[in-house]
């Protein structure tokens, strides 16, 4: 199986990142929408990153246009949409699919790797959040009402290890 490290996705400009420039330190990976119920939780992924950028904690967001059609926007809408209305500085990568055949390689193993209730690896919703430990392992998968901030002291426990 692919390592996470090995996986590239595009920046939300269309640059190619290889996820192997984030090893070492600890991620939260979360799919991410502008019209979405959730969509507040952008403050707090946020006030995460801010928090903890510079003990090596990074977020990464990755908007999804396949719940509810709540993703609608052009890289560049997205981008202004996430400056504008929370702040957002963390990375945020170009529009994937989460599920389905055309999956991004990177939910495809994180799924695998954090099955959903009752061992269901599909995504349910936006604002699903992984978190990985410094060696590019899953360390838990968090259900989209789960707030940012309810996930610091997982984040602290991973930061120790």
């Amino acid at each position: 199986m692919t390592a996470i490290y090995d996986i590239n996705a595009d920046s939300l400009t269309g640059a190619p990142v290889n996820l192997g420039q984030y090893k070492g330190q600890v991620l939260l990976i979360v799919n991410t929408a502008s019209k979405c119920g959730f969509t507040p939780q952008y403050k707090g992924l946020e006030a995460v990153y801010q928090q903890f950028k510079d003990k090596g904690v990074v977020v990464l967001g990755f908007p999804c246009n396949q719940f509810g059609a709540q993703e609608p926007g052009q890289a560049d809408e997205i981008g202004a949409f996430c400056e504008k209305n929370y702040g957002v500085t963390f990375p945020l990568f170009a529009k994937i699919d989460v599920n389905g055949d055309n999956a991004h390689p990177l939910f495809t193993k994180l799924k695998k790797d954090a099955p959903g209730i009752l061992g269901t690896e599909g995504i349910k919703w936006n604002f699903t959040k992984f978190l990985i430990r410094k060696d590019g392992t899953v360390y838990n998968r968090y259900a989209p009402a789960t707030k940012p901030e309810d996930l610091i002291a997982d984040i602290e426990k991973l930061l120790a290890e």
